[in-house]
This record gives structure tokens, sequence and C-alpha cells, in this order.
């Protein structure tokens, strides 16, 4: 089971996929064939669902064997045109019934976070109401006993201090680009971190991907976001392109780092082994 790579943090249910075909089943089989096609061996995609729409949607389609669930409440919501708003209180209460009712197939609960960026939560009450979404799911996770998926832009440092206040000991920090003291304060509490293929993109992480230790770190695509190029649809086979660039900053083989990484992500993520 853990001979292929794991995609923790992936959006196969994003309408850019949909011009593969409007049924779920025929895109992950589409995304698959792009894996093999490209010498990534999958052994499973973790979806990220951060809208209740998208994930009554996606329950429509049981794929068990290759793709496992989570589901949580982004910190931006869409707003009118391409604009995004930060959350608010009465985003999660509409959602609250989906993670009780799907709770058997969710391996985790996210995607979750903070994002304090100032152009999409410029008030002090933006950032108070994305705490508080933050911290009721934290409390949805404990109940479920289940890992949480991170999102933290702007605000590593208080993500981190504010799952460590409310005894959160199993998270993956997606797409992490905080500094690496306070990822290594992350890596105490137990977290782990992963890297999208963007990170090939520049040499600017390469400090913080040497000093987490690879037990702590995780492979993601963020599919279709986070790319190799900006403005080019991603896709999980791009699996590859993180896992060779973590491989040469920290001097290891690429498939040392590929099965260290999918332990990584089902110690994380054990209901996805079982699955």
């Amino acid at each position: 089971m853990e001979n292929g790579f794991v995609d923790c943090h992936c959006h196969i249910s994003a309408h850019e996929f949909e011009e593969v075909n409007c049924h779920m089943l025929e895109i992950i089989r589409h995304l698959f064939m792009n894996c093999r096609k490209f010498g990534a061996l999958f052994t499973l995609f973790i979806y990220s669902l951060i809208t209740a729409p998208s994930f009554i949607y996606t329950t429509q389609i049981y794929y068990p064997d290759l793709v496992a669930p989570c589901f949580g409440i982004h910190p931006l919501q869409a707003a009118e045109g391409p604009q995004q708003r930060s959350v608010k209180p009465q985003d999660l209460d509409v959602a609250l019934p989906h993670f009780y009712n799907h709770k058997e197939r969710l391996v985790a609960v996210g995607e979750i976070g903070l994002d304090f960026t100032p152009w999409c939560a410029p008030t002090q009450q933006d950032r108070d109401d994305q705490v508080t979404v933050f911290i009721k799911q934290l409390s949805i996770a404990k109940e479920l006993d289940l890992p949480v998926n991170i999102h933290s832009r702007s605000a590593a440092r208080v993500t981190i201090e504010t799952m460590k206040e409310q005894g959160i000991s199993r998270a993956l920090l997606h797409n992490f680009a905080g500094k690496p003291s306070v990822a290594l304060e992350g890596v105490k509490a137990g977290y782990l971190f992963s890297f999208p293929p963007a990170v090939c993109r520049s040499k600017q992480r390469d400090k913080l991907i040497k000093q987490i230790p690879l037990e702590h770190i995780c492979l993601e695509t963020d599919s279709p976001a986070l790319g190799l190029h900006q403005h080019v649809r991603n896709e999980p086979a791009n699996i590859i392109l993180p896992c060779r660039y973590i491989a040469d900053v920290k001097g290891l083989p690429p498939e040392t780092v590929r099965l260290v990484t999918a332990h990584n992500a089902y110690r994380l993520f054990p209901k996805a082994k079982t699955r």
C-alpha cells in the first residue's frame, strides 16, 4: 500500500477539472491515467473539499481505493466576481451537518485554517471571525478523532499557537511558507508539513525544507493550483516535482523521499490506510 506516492492535499472536485467529464468518476480516472503516463505510481489522493455544495457533489461517487476525502470550511470564501472574502461564523453553521453526516468517510477535517493576507482579511473583525471558525472546526476534529489539514498564510505563528492551545496533536500544514523557527515549533508539537510543485519555482524555501526533518514532511500538489507554472492547471501527476526537489535540497535519493513521505501520510491519516 505504501509503495506509491500519496498526494496529501489536492482538490480534484474543483471546477477546473470539469472539462474532462461532468461525472466525478471520469475525472478521477483521467487524473489517475495521467499519473501513470508521467510515471507517478499513485497510492492515494487525499482531496480537500472546502465548500458544502462541492462536498455534496463529490460524495455521490465512491472510489475508496484511490481517493479519500477531507472536509472543512476554508478561511476564505467566494464573493462576488473573482474576489474572496474572509469567512464568517454563519458559513460554518450552514456546513455543520456535513461533518457528521459523512464522518465515516472523512479522513481529516480540512482545509481549514487562517489567512491574514491584508486584502483578504483587512479588519480585526475579519481575523477574529477566522479564529472563531478555526477553533470550532478544531473542536469538531477532536470530537471526531480526526487530524486536520491546514491552510496558513500570513498567519503561520498564530495558526500553530492556536492548534497547540486547542490540544491538536495531528496536523498537516499544507504549502507552508512561514519562518523555519515557526515550523520547528510545529515539529515539536508533532505536526507535518507538505510542499506542492510551486516550491520548485524558487529557492526561497530551501532553508525551511532543510530544517524540517523528513519524518515531518509530506508531498502534495494542491491541484489544480500551485503548479510549476503559474496560470497552468496543476494535476496530481506533478507530485514527482516536489519529491525530486525535496530530495535535491536534502541530498537524498528521490525514492527515499517518496517512501518516507508516504509512510508519514499514512501515519497522519490512518483512516486512509484502512480504506
